[in-house]
């Protein structure tokens, strides 16, 4: 006698006359689909959308760089004329410039007493300082104002599709603040590394920031006062990658929520027919 595949079968079919069809069953069944819908189409746009998770290691990220951060400032200084304002920079590698010009550029603000000064420049990864004075000018001013507004100022790429404290100093006003007094800002930079799907890293820094402001005098007198921007490195770097759900993960989330949805509703259905049933049975027996 040949071996029948069919008795491998485990699952066995009800013949259709054996059912029997409830307005209940019927109810639940098209809440069952809709529900199960609503899960579908939730998974799908979480496994369509791309996810970014972010770890943190200790390590210098981009080590191609040469030891150097890419920067950039923007600032409007309302009270104090464009030949007077420069930059300075200086470090614990004995870099000492002052008056630093190149990719700089300097624009007159209301009708020539105000400046507004943007730069794009370079520092080493050690600790240092780079600010904004007059110490660059051929002649010094009695009062220089250093009231300002921050409008930019990041280090490394700009990562536009990332949040972060990437430029923490932006929109920071000080034009209410000592006209005579200098500003200091201490800035903690923290390496920050983007990967894309397709592998590919950018490179920028988020920081933290203090600031005080102050008016200093020496033994000769009132210090010339300046935008101070004091910088030292984090040796932590935060790493974000993007990354999307396996599809593996996908089919055993779809799985579990056909197979699921389908069980508790035909528990449900259960429940209500048999209670439904034995109502009737009671019923029949108070008229009998």
């Amino acid at each position: 006698m040949p071996f029948d595949v069919r008795r491998l079968d485990i699952y066995r079919k009800v013949p259709k006359d054996l059912t029997q069809p409830t307005y209940t069953g019927a109810f639940i069944s098209i809440c069952c689909c809709v529900f199960m819908l609503f899960l579908f189409l939730s998974e799908l746009t979480g496994f369509i959308a791309t996810e970014i998770v972010n770890e943190l290691y200790v390590d210098d990220p981009d080590k191609d760089s040469g030891g150097k951060i890419d920067v950039s400032l923007n600032i409007s200084l309302p009270n104090l004329n464009c030949d007077l304002v420069g930059l300075d920079i200086q470090d614990e590698m004995g870099r000492h410039e002052v008056g630093h010009s190149d990719n700089s550029m300097k624009m007159p603000l209301n009708n020539g007493y105000g400046c507004r000064f943007e730069g794009k420049f370079s520092i080493n990864k050690v600790p240092g300082n780079f600010h904004v004075s007059t110490h660059s000018a051929t002649a010094q001013p009695q009062n220089p104002d250093m009231t300002h507004t921050i409008h930019e100022l990041t280090f490394g790429e700009n990562l536009q599709d990332v949040q972060g404290a990437f430029n923490a100093l932006g929109g920071a006003n000080r034009l209410e603040s000592n006209p005579l007094a200098s500003h200091d800002y201490i800035l903690k930079i923290v390496p920050t590394v983007y990967e894309d799907m397709g592998g590919k890293q950018r490179f920028s820094y988020q920081y933290t920031v203090a600031n005080k402001e102050y008016v200093a005098y020496s033994h000769t007198g009132r210090i010339i006062p300046a935008i101070w921007f004091r910088y030292d490195l984090s040796p932590i770097t935060v790493k974000y990658t993007e990354r999307r759900q396996p599809v593996y993960r996908f089919i055993t989330t779809i799985c579990a929520i056909i197979g699921g949805t389908f069980t508790v509703a035909g528990i449900i259905d259960s429940c209500i027919f048999t209670a439904s049933e034995a109502w009737k049975k009671i019923q029949l027996g108070k008229m009998s």
